[in-house]
């Protein structure tokens, strides 16, 4: 039996609750061996991020050409990749490996607010990235940001952004809602096909929402690594993510914004125990 493996090329979050660590622990709970190449270095906890380092774009190519040479893998999620330089590495590599599956998460936003994209390397993963992506999964404001629009205030509205952003040449690509606000969070799907789907889940009031994007992205990986159809891969992902934000308030982990629980299946009911 084949073991299904997923590869995460994002930033890491020295705190855990996002970034590479959310990405691996996804992968752990969804029964996928989870691979790692880092772009970025911060400094951060659930208050806010204080530093961020690069990591050079030729050690970024030989992270990924190490793993894509040994590993078999079946899905790549890409999440914060700070700069143009580093953009094109990453794409760069994923070209020459033939990556299969590739879920593009435009990381451009810290839930502390802290910009994670150079204003300048927007253009560069809209035509360096867009183009790779089986899937590119924004949420209302970095849509916005990659449209160089307005906010999406609808379901309408989202799906028509969603159209707008595969023109870039995503084969599908998810509008993400828990920016937004109403009884339901609700994500918006155009597939390849041009076909919407909607994929809803009733909000929960929490602060703990630290990585809820790493998460979901990296679960959707998840589900193409085992060869999931796309659709079915982001219903699985949705339930896992709301199962995540809904045990949240079980962990006490900081001040701020804590993380969700990605292990909220196999913890006791009372952590603190």
């Amino acid at each position: 039996m084949t073991t299904p493996i997923a590869l995460t090329i994002a930033g890491s979050d020295s705190s855990g609750g996002a970034g590479v660590q959310a990405d691996l622990k996804t992968f752990s709970a969804l029964g996928v061996y989870g691979a790692s190449a880092l772009v970025a270095l911060t400094a951060q906890n659930t208050r806010g991020v204080t530093a961020i380092h690069d990591v050079p774009p030729e050690m970024i190519t030989a992270q990924i050409d190490a793993v894509m040479d040994d590993l078999d893998v079946r899905a790549v999620k890409i999440g914060m990749v700070s700069t143009s330089v580093s953009i094109e590495a990453v794409a760069g590599a994923l070209v020459r490996h033939g990556a299969p599956q590739v879920v593009v998460d435009p990381v451009m936003v810290a839930a502390s607010g802290a910009r994670l994209l150079a204003a300048d390397a927007v253009a560069t993963l809209r035509s360096r990235l867009a183009p790779l992506a089986t899937l590119l999964t924004p949420n209302l404001p970095e849509a916005a940001v990659l449209l160089d629009g307005p906010v999406a205030r609808d379901e309408r509205d989202m799906a028509e952004q969603a159209r707008a952003l595969k023109a870039h040449g995503a084969r599908a690509v998810l509008v993400k809602g828990g920016h937004g606000e109403g009884a339901e969070s609700v994500d918006i799907l155009v597939d390849e096909d041009g076909e919407v789907t909607r994929f809803a889940a009733p909000r929960h009031a929490t602060r703990n929402t630290h990585g809820t994007g790493c998460t979901l992205s990296s679960a959707i990986a998840a589900g193409l690594a085992k060869g999931l159809p796309l659709r079915d891969a982001m219903a699985a992902a949705k339930t896992y993510l709301t199962a995540a934000v809904n045990a949240a308030d079980r962990l006490h982990v900081g001040s701020g914004h804590g993380p969700v629980h990605h292990f909220h299946a196999w913890w006791s009911p009372d952590e603190r125990a």
